[in-house]
């Protein structure tokens, strides 16, 4: 019998979440109060189909066992895993928090997409937030694999264990987040990365196309292969990381201290955009989204045999 799931909030993270969820076999119940919400997901839904197909992850799915409710409490009923997506407010979580809490099956876990909310923040919202924790995805989450998982204190810890077993079934790759900080992981390893691309571009050292190039044709290869330190553990040959540290700390040490520091103010952000309208050569949104995932899928698709 198809696992019963529901996603509370269904802009583009959380019609991703479903699409995902409805390929793996489960039957999701979707609530969100804006209007077209329903037209929205269904389309949404459809169009990632053949996507999710090319990845091999439809197999079990059915697009259409999806269901959408006119109340969070509703959409939960039943439901073994929770996916919430609403918006990142401290108030609309605790609410929404609060109404579905009284629903829930006593074993259900409730997983957070939240990037910019702590999970002690959000645990406010709940009497008891034992089985509530952070599961925060990469943009689109039924093409990226990355998961972010947490539970602190005031978790059971078999509801981390369950959240990961779950985004494994899924086809998601997991990672322990052990102490709270703001961002999580990924999220501030790319923020430093375009800390450094925005340095770069505002001080006039490269175009917004031209950085963006250094990242996908040089060292963005090597990081969808392996992350940095393993990296660097092999640049050095035999001796590894010791030797690498040795011989490049002071390019390393001269490098971090002449790093940038700008802000997302008005002339930067202009700035900005007239360079990806220049990068993009007129493609709309659409169709850089389409290339976006054309290209994921091929390296996913590309690397299946080698995970």
């Amino acid at each position: 019998m198809a696992q019963q799931t529901a996603v509370l909030g269904a802009g583009v993270i959380g019609a991703s979440w479903t699409a995902l969820f409805l390929a793996a076999g489960h039957r999701v119940a979707v609530y969100d109060p804006a209007e077209g919400a329903e037209d929205f997901v269904r389309r949404y839904i459809d169009a990632s189909w053949p996507v999710l197909g090319e990845l091999g992850l439809t197999e079990r799915g059915d697009p259409n066992d999806v269901s959408f409710c006119d109340t969070p409490s509703k959409a939960v009923v039943n439901a073994s895993f929770v996916q919430e997506n609403v918006p990142e407010r401290l108030p609309v979580k605790h609410e929404i928090f609060r109404d579905i809490e009284k629903a829930l099956t006593q074993d259900a876990v409730v997983a957070s997409s939240a990037s910019g909310l702590t999970l002690t923040e959000m645990q406010g919202g709940w009497n008891n937030p034992a089985r509530f924790v952070l599961g925060h995805p990469f943009n689109p989450p039924h093409l990226i694999p990355l998961v972010e998982v947490m539970g602190n204190d005031l978790t059971d810890d078999s509801a981390v264990s369950y959240a990961e077993a779950f985004y494994k079934d899924v086809g998601k790759v997991t990672i322990r987040v052990n102490r709270e900080v703001p961002g999580h992981v990924a999220n501030r390893l790319q923020a430093a990365l375009w800390r450094e691309a925005i340095h770069l571009v505002m001080t006039g050292v490269a175009s917004v196309e031209d950085v963006d190039k250094a990242v996908w044709a040089g060292p963005g290869l090597r990081w969808a292969a392996m992350g940095p330190t393993m990296l660097f553990n092999l640049a050095a040959g035999e001796r590894g990381l010791p030797e690498f540290c040795e011989r490049y700390a002071d390019s390393f040490h001269r490098w971090w201290d002449d790093l940038g520091d700008p802000r997302l103010d008005p002339a930067t952000a202009s700035a900005l955009s007239e360079g990806v309208e220049a990068e993009g050569s007129g493609a709309s949104q659409e169709d850089l989204a389409k290339r976006r995932d054309a290209l994921i899928v091929a390296m996913l698709n590309s690397m299946k045999t080698l995970r």
